[in-house]
């Protein structure tokens, strides 16, 4: 059975030391509530795994699944919508954090609170 599921996304820590960024990856945490047909399943959080020197608007940002959720899930269409709501945060064109066009650019533990929300269905 499918089941519509809504992601409200509320704030982002990017580049964050205690997830884990070291001198070869950045790592930013997503946090966010999740809602099943109408239903909140708690709040919730997921790490983005990127190289340094990468594009923040590139493909291979790495995104963890939601941690500690066990619904209805479909991970490609998440993870989109969590790389979506980061790349309209920080990046050449990001609303929180702009910059030219530079890969050299490194920033550290930025909070940036921003409500968003994306929806996507999958299978129970």
């Amino acid at each position: 059975m499918t089941k519509r599921v809504r992601i409200k996304l509320n704030k982002c820590i990017q580049n964050s030391q205690e997830v884990g960024s070291d001198d070869s990856h950045m790592m930013s945490r997503v946090f966010f509530e999740i809602v099943v047909n109408g239903n909140k399943k708690g709040s919730f959080y997921s790490d983005i795994k990127q190289p340094v020197g990468s594009e923040y608007n590139g493909e291979d940002l790495e995104v963890s699944v939601p941690e500690g959720y066990k619904g209805p899930f479909d991970h490609a269409r998440f993870a989109r919508g969590i790389r979506n709501y980061y790349q309209r945060l920080v990046g050449p064109k990001g609303s929180a954090i702009s910059y030219g066009g530079t890969k050299n650019l490194v920033m550290k533990n930025n909070t940036i609170v921003m409500a968003a929300e994306f929806e996507f269905e999958a299978d129970a």
